[in-house]
Parts: C-alpha cells; structure tokens; sequence
C-alpha cells in the first residue's frame, strides 16, 4: 500500500471517530416526541353512592291488646292471608264479663240513688222559694242531689271502660295483609302494663317492599327523592332489583362515631322474592346522564409546551385572557399544525372522562398530552482505583 493511500485512510478514520465522539458528547435534546390527541365523544355519565340496608314490608302493624288475660284462642297463623275486621284471635272473657255485670250493677244502684235525690231536691228547692224550709235544709238537699248526679256519671263512665275491655278481648286484623310474626300461644297469659304486649305482625301488601338504607354523610348530599336504585340480596345473588328513592331522613344515626342517614327505597315484589329481613347491597345512581359529549380528563390540564411542539413543526395559538367570574377552562383543539385555545364549560366527571356543556362540537379533536424521551446520555467508562487496570499490549515498545 502506497505511503499517500495510507495517510488517506488513516484521515477518513479519524474524521469517522470524531463525528461519532461528538455525537456521544452532543446527544439530541429529544427523542421521540409524541403529541396525544383524542377527539370528542358520546358517552352515559353514570355516578353513584353504595350503602347497605334491610328490605321491610311498605306497611307492618303490629297488633297487640290493651287488657291482661289468658289467650283463649288463635285463629290465624304464620303467613296466613288476613282482611281488615277478620278475627284472628280471642282472649278469656269470664273475667271481663264479671267486671262488665259488675259495673252494670254499680250503674244500676248509682241511677236509683240519683233519681232519688233529684226528687228530694226538686221538692227542698219548691219548699224553699216559699220559705218553709230553712237554708241549712235546702243545701243539703242539693248536696246530697249533686253527689249522687257526679256519682252516677262515674259509674257510667266506667260501665263505658268496663266494655271497651270486653270488646279488646276479642282481636281483630285492622288490615288487609299477610302474618308475617305471631308471637303467643293459645292460654298464654299477657299483661298489659305501660307498653301494649304485641301479639301479631301484620305486613299489608308484600308485591310492595322498601329498603331502608343506612347512607353515610359523606355521600348523603348527593342522594334526591326519585332518583334510581338497584340492589342485590344474598338470597339470590343473580337477581338484581330496581327501586326508586322514596325519602331521605333528616335524623342521624351515630355508631361507632360513624354517621349515616336512613334513605327509605321503594321497589316491587311481584314474585314474592323480597322477604322481610333480607340485607340489600344498594347502589343509588346520583348522575346519569346519556349522549354526553366528553372528553377525556386530561385534555382540561394540558398546557403546550412551544419548544417541543416547534419541533413537530407545530404552533399554538396564544391563549384568550379569561373575563372575571368566568368559571371556565381551556382545552386546546388540533387544526393541522395548529393548536387553538377553546375556552369550555365543564360539568360531571365520570372516570377518566369529563362532560363538557358548552365550547366543542361533535368530532373536536383535542390535545391530551406531550411527551419526549429524553436521550441517554452514554455513561462515562468508570473504574474502581482498588480494580486492576487493563494488561499493557505486548506489542508496546520499550
């Protein structure tokens, strides 16, 4: 090989090993930058609050008795279909029915003994408008006379009470309904003190059932009279009911320091499958709104960066000041090379999407997000002073 062709090939070695030393020195600042856009969609916003609760018979009258005695009879058992007047159930009347003789007695006497005095003083009163009874005579007359009058009220007052008793011993179904508790047996003997002893538990239609559902505070400002629920029960985890919220209560209840609020749901029972008792899992839907243009979340906290989008050799329109008291955000909508300010109304978010009221239109394509990765940088060769170095060449001259 000729003396120039090697100083040649030794020049283009070294200019090759210094375009690629300055390439390792001076790496590009970004590498693969990407600009993410999604364009504007329909979608069904659907937000909503979970709580447990207990489903319970619309109407539940439980009927007891207002006199103490032994249950004579029972005609109605668990489950029995009853009508509103229909006798279910009769306490011992012997009792009762002495009392009632007894009072009517005491009435009797009570009468007679008014009678009398009504005459007497009618008589005294006469005697005495002629002056031929003195005052002593005559207000004796009338006491004796309103003595007996007040006692004879008494009497019949109690003659009332003695057969209101009479008529509680005899148990009567005040609705129309179904047994759903019996809590006595015939010849129990029941007291009724300060609190009427219940007897029976009567539910009024079981095609109509409601879930009271214990709703934590921090969800209750969402729920609303009418909104819609559905719920599942353990007894058959492959049902799903549907109800409707039918009253929110104003009083809480404090457990454990927790604070919840009973939310009364209304739903059908046409086959019976909802039983008194049941635990519900609830889901109220507090949002549910359909075909509403969204975007996704992300696009309302995107800022354009210039410095990369010059190197997509793209250009962002400058951003309109907002006007005070707006309460609107800017989203940024792809035109070719072009990103422009859209200032839009935002309303419910539901997961990664965000509805928007008013600023786009169907098929908007927006900017989501910019990223670059950046160029590693190659890592200096590093060796530890405690590791040996590399064997020096053999070939080395001395």
């Amino acid at each position: 090989m000729t003396t120039k062709r090697k100083k040649w090939l030794i020049a283009g070695c070294i200019v090759v090993a210094a375009a690629g030393g300055w390439m390792l020195l001076h790496p590009s600042k970004h590498e693969g930058i990407t600009l993410e856009t999604a364009p504007t969609s329909r979608i069904t916003i659907s937000n909503s609050v979970t709580a447990t609760g207990t489903v319970e018979p619309v109407t539940e009258v439980e009927v007891g008795t207002q006199v103490s005695g032994i249950i004579d009879r029972l005609y109605v058992d668990y489950n029995d279909v009853v009508k509103a007047g229909q006798l279910i159930a009769e306490m011992d009347k012997v009792t009762l029915q002495a009392e009632l003789e007894s009072a009517q007695a005491e009435e009797a006497s009570c009468k007679t003994e008014y009678e009398y005095q009504l005459k007497n003083y009618t008589r005294t009163h006469t005697l005495h408008e002629k002056e031929l009874v003195s005052d002593a005579e005559y207000d004796e007359a009338f006491y004796l006379y309103e003595k007996a009058r007040n006692a004879y009220e008494q009497a019949k007052a109690a003659m009332v009470k003695v057969e209101r008793n009479l008529g509680y011993a005899t148990i009567t179904s005040p609705i129309d309904g179904v047994v759903i508790s019996r809590a006595v047996e015939e010849g129990q003997t029941v007291a009724a003190g300060f609190e009427t002893p219940t007897l029976f538990t009567i539910a009024n239609d079981l095609t109509q059932m409601q879930v009271v559902a214990d709703v934590d505070e921090a969800d209750i400002g969402q729920v609303r009279d009418g909104q819609r629920v559905s719920f599942t029960v353990d007894a058959y985890p492959d049902d799903t009911f549907e109800g409707v919220v039918e009253q929110v209560r104003l009083e809480a209840t404090t457990e454990s320091s927790v604070v919840t609020y009973e939310v009364v749901i209304t739903a059908h029972n046409p086959d019976l499958k909802l039983k008194p008792g049941l635990t519900a899992n609830v889901t109220i839907y507090t949002l549910e709104k359909e075909n509403a243009l969204s975007v996704p979340t992300r696009a309302l906290r995107f800022v354009p960066d210039a410095e990369l989008l010059a190197e997509l050799e793209m250009t962002a329109e400058p951003e309109p000041a907002q006007s005070a008291g707006a309460a609107k955000r800017t989203v940024w909508v792809v035109k070719g090379q072009t990103l422009s300010p859209r200032q839009v109304s935002a309303g419910a978010t539901s997961g990664d999407r965000t509805e928007i009221l008013e600023g786009l239109s169907d098929g908007d394509v927006v900017a989501v997000d910019m990223a670059a990765a950046a160029a590693a940088a190659p890592a200096a060769a590093e060796r530890s002073p405690f590791m040996p170095g590399p064997p020096e060449s053999n070939n080395k001259k001395k």
